[in-house]
């Protein structure tokens, strides 16, 4: 039986992405997204840096390499299409030790490998020359990368969803999802407090920080569970704002699962310091005070969590440092820019990353998807998602929904 009948769940950038693939591609398919809040890209989609990814970092053959960098393209012409930003302001990893540099080789030879164009080493000086603020002993830069305004970008995939005749329901949470021999059902609340059930033939479900809860809905397996850490972001001072050019990032360590503190310009022309990672204590957790019991127990009463708390502890009790004091926080943006302050720095919105965990805790690295007969689960799908996003809804659509 050809599908007809789609069913989101998520307005984020994934989910509005998937459902504009399949208006243009299935124009016998009704597409319905339900999004919980009043407006789209409420959470990971609007309280990202930005950043436009060419694909530097990703085991070579991965999801995330390949989508990284056909999601690029794809979206770079979308961005030129809608009229919207996107600018290629280029980015430098910098080596601030012997250590650093040897692992830049690593790196260059990924995105070599990857197909990331002009990507070239450079020494102190070609460091200078590109970012004149910047101290390191050795760097590499991706001058293609870029940066964007995603919740412009996820405006207007929605914009395009509802002139192709497709739904974005806004207020619309889910309350319960079941399958059944001709699909599925979805029960969703309303902004009047009312039920409304609603049928599909396949259901995919982009959830992000909710995506495990609403999988274990459909009767699917709660594992791998979602961990949410919250990053915490400082803007730099309108006069500081000429330290940076483009994006400053450090070269990752292998031996921890976060990149650590890195500066990048907006579109807009603000400079954000960040993120650092933390375990956040709620889901949709922004601030420090932010704390919801039933999240924290879902987190506890995870295996994966403790196996990954007893690994990274260390690092994850500089995180927390790095969070409570603004002082900290400018020191770790001084590893990349010395001419940084406290002073120069304002706190900003924080994010929150739903990040898929095992029961082994080992933090998923590529993105997941698994389908349950009906359902489709959108299980792990944190950064270069949201440039990926495109790129994903083809897969997703010629891959996964349509190819059953």
């Amino acid at each position: 039986m050809s599908i007809e009948r789609i069913g989101i769940i998520g307005g984020g950038i994934i989910g509005l992405a998937l459902a504009r693939w399949i208006t243009l591609n299935r124009p016998g398919a009704r597409v319905t997204v339900l999004e919980k809040e009043d407006a789209v890209a409420r959470h990971q989609t609007g309280h990202n840096s930005g950043v436009v990814h060419a694909g530097l970092y990703y085991r070579p053959g991965s999801l995330k390499a390949l989508l990284c960098r056909r999601g690029t393209g794809l979206l770079r012409d979308y961005c030129a299409e809608h009229g919207l930003p996107f600018e290629q302001v280029g980015k430098v990893l910098v080596a601030r030790t012997g250590d650093d540099a040897a692992r830049l080789a690593d790196i260059e030879r990924r995105a070599r490998e990857n197909g990331v164009p002009q990507v070239a080493r450079l020494g102190p000086e070609g460091l200078r020359d590109i970012e004149p603020h910047v101290r390191g002993v050795a760097g590499l830069h991706s001058p293609t990368t870029a940066i964007t305004d995603y919740i412009a970008v996820a405006e207007a995939l929605a914009d395009d969803v509802r002139r192709a005749g497709g739904r974005v329901l806004l207020g619309a949470p889910v309350i319960a999802l079941r399958q059944n021999a001709g699909g599925a059902e979805v029960l969703t609340g309303d902004p009047r407090g009312e039920r409304v059930k609603r049928s599909f033939d396949t259901v995919v479900i982009c959830g992000g920080l909710h995506s495990d809860r609403l999988a274990r809905m459909a009767g699917a397996s709660r594992e791998p569970r979602i961990v949410p850490f919250r990053g915490q972001y400082h803007e730099l001072a309108p006069e500081s704002r000429h330290l940076v050019r483009g994006l400053i990032y450090p070269v990752p360590d292998p031996r921890y699962p976060f990149l650590g503190v890195h500066l990048t310009r907006h579109v807009h022309g603000e400079v954000m310091a960040g993120p650092n990672a933390i375990l956040a204590t709620a889901r949709e957790g922004y601030r420090m005070r932010d704390v919801l019991p039933r999240d924290v127990a879902d987190t506890l009463a995870s295996p994966g969590f403790w196996r990954l708390a007893r690994r990274h502890w260390t690092v994850g009790a500089r995180e927390m440092a790095v969070s409570a004091s603004a002082a900290v926080f400018a020191r770790e943006a001084r590893r990349l820019v010395p001419a940084i302050t406290t002073a120069d720095l304002r706190p900003a919105e924080a994010g929150v990353r739903a990040q898929a965990l095992t029961r082994r805790g080992e933090l998923l690295d590529d993105f997941a998807v698994d389908t349950h007969d009906r359902i489709v689960c959108v299980r792990n799908a944190p950064s270069p998602a949201a440039t990926s996003s495109l790129a994903i809804a083809e897969y997703l659509g010629e891959k996964v929904v349509f190819a059953r």
